[in-house]
């Protein structure tokens, strides 16, 4: 009986103890993917690499490219991870990382240094909020969730247009929508990234859910972090 009566708690113990490895994993896959991007935005910006990508006059063939890259590799992703071995998907995520890496690089050269310093540390703290609501809440986020992601297609279409409009106020609301769009997302993949790991996979299967929960978290920061930057952003 009184084995009986530990076997429940040490259980629970193990499962805790493995959803805190398997969300660190995760973490860890989404910061190591932020130091690319920064790196290798900060090299292009900083160094003649810059002048392959974009001109005065606007951006060459290898800028679109780098521009275009991301969302391509975003729709690349997913036969990856259906297809791919584990360390085939966490390449695809670095690779990833260094071609937005690319295509942010302009910022660096449009906000002050002490702008992006600051929009990055309220990302940081919006998005470690959100985060850990989403990891703690026993709320089911998955109506609210779908709903957000409806809403990111939305933002997709109304950026496209307004690539021909070039108009301000549209180009602010934009903005506006996606800090809330993201950052409600960010709680969302969490609980999913939570949710999915009681499906108790194991070997590179684990590994290659813990790099597609780090690639949609990184979205989320990266999306907020661009948002906040063109509503607050101090330009040169």
């Amino acid at each position: 009986m009184e084995n009986r009566s530990f076997a429940r708690p040490t259980a629970a113990a193990l499962i805790d103890e493995g959803l805190r490895r398997h969300m660190l994993r995760v973490y860890n896959y989404m910061a190591g993917g932020l130091c690319i991007t920064a790196l290798t935005a900060f090299l292009i910006a900083n160094t003649s690499l810059f002048n392959l990508f974009f001109t005065t006059t606007g951006m060459t063939g290898l800028g679109w490219l780098a521009v275009l890259s991301p969302l391509i590799m975003v729709f690349a992703f997913g036969w990856v991870i259906t297809k791919g071995t584990a360390a085939q998907t966490q390449l695809a995520f670095w690779v990833f990382s260094a071609l937005m890496g690319a295509s942010l690089s302009p910022i660096l050269m449009v906000y002050t240094q002490q702008s992006i310093t600051k929009i990055f540390l309220i990302t940081a703290a919006t998005f470690g909020g959100m985060s850990l609501y989403g990891h703690t809440t026993q709320k089911d986020l998955s109506s609210i969730g779908s709903f957000m992601i409806m809403g990111v297609w939305g933002i997709i279409i109304a950026a496209v247009v307004n690539i021909f409009l070039k108009s301000p106020g549209m180009s602010y609301a934009i903005s506006f929508l996606s800090v809330i769009i993201f950052t409600v997302l960010t709680a969302y993949d969490t609980q999913k990234i939570r949710q999915l790991y009681y499906a108790d996979d194991i070997g590179e299967v684990a590994s290659k859910k813990a790099v597609a929960g780090a690639l949609s978290l990184y979205m989320d920061f990266i999306n907020i972090f661009i948002a906040l930057l063109n509503l607050f952003g101090d330009r040169r």
